[in-house]
């Protein structure tokens, strides 16, 4: 007697999410003002699944354009509304800089960066499925002839000064890494953004995402009360490069 057997093939691909069209099949367990809501204080740092969230251009010419994401809980994108204030509070200082994205992930900060006005960047990613992902985000803009996407430690290359991006126009550098490296890269990080306020050029800006956990007087300057803002977990601090310290 013959038997038959079935042979079953399974999926290896990784699943591309678009991520602007989120599911709505799943409760939303994100509202505000709910009780007993669990603080997520370390968001991005450890592997695990994640839902894909809404996430596209929000202002500039390339608004309403998608960014895709692959869902991985290493990366952490900003959401919507945090980045539309982020970029509120920069105001029309954008135009014309150099985004420097220090963790870059999907590359939303630097993309929507140039989307309104920012003349190039460079995008630092070292996870690589992430920057390949990161580098199909910036073909659809046609954006990759504007930026160096540097897939490298960027604890490494802040410290090669030969790295930095050789123009005199002043930086918009945003640094939003992983939560638990505030505390478990304590040094590393202080120093990170200590050499690069040394270093930027005159009228630079920085924006800083980390959690309540961190204490922003270690910042290099610390922030006006006006240009701090929580978004529990996050808190974002916006400071510029003191001209009069040069």
């Amino acid at each position: 007697m013959r038997r038959t057997e079935k042979k079953q093939t399974k999926d290896t691909e990784t699943t591309v999410f678009d991520i602007a069209k989120p599911d709505k099949s799943k409760p939303n367990t994100h509202r505000q003002g709910m009780p007993n809501r669990p603080v997520q204080r370390n968001v991005g740092s450890e592997p695990a699944e994640k839902e894909p969230l809404g996430l596209r251009i929000i202002g500039g010419k390339f608004r309403g354009s998608k960014l895709q994401y692959t869902g991985d809980n290493r990366v952490r994108p900003m959401k919507d509304r945090v980045r539309e204030a982020v970029f509120n509070l920069i105001g029309p200082a954008v135009k014309g800089m150099h985004t420097i994205d220090l963790f870059g992930g999907t590359g939303a900060m630097a993309i929507e960066s140039i989307s309104r006005g920012a003349t190039s960047a460079t995008i630092i990613e070292l996870h690589l499925p992430t920057a390949s992902l990161l580098k199909k985000n910036l073909e659809a803009l046609d954006l990759l002839p504007i930026c160096n996407l540097c897939k490298t430690d960027a604890f490494f290359w802040v410290k090669n000064d030969a790295e930095h991006p050789a123009t005199a126009l002043p930086w918009l550098i945003f640094c939003s890494p992983p939560y638990e490296f505030y505390f478990s890269r304590r040094e590393e990080m202080l120093a990170m953004l200590h050499h690069l306020y040394e270093v930027a050029p005159a009228e630079s800006i920085f924006v800083i995402e980390a959690d309540e956990r961190f204490d922003l007087t270690l910042l290099p300057r610390m922030p006006e009360a006006k240009r701090i803002r929580f978004y529990p977990p996050a808190v974002i601090a916006i400071f510029n490069r003191d001209t009069a310290e040069m």
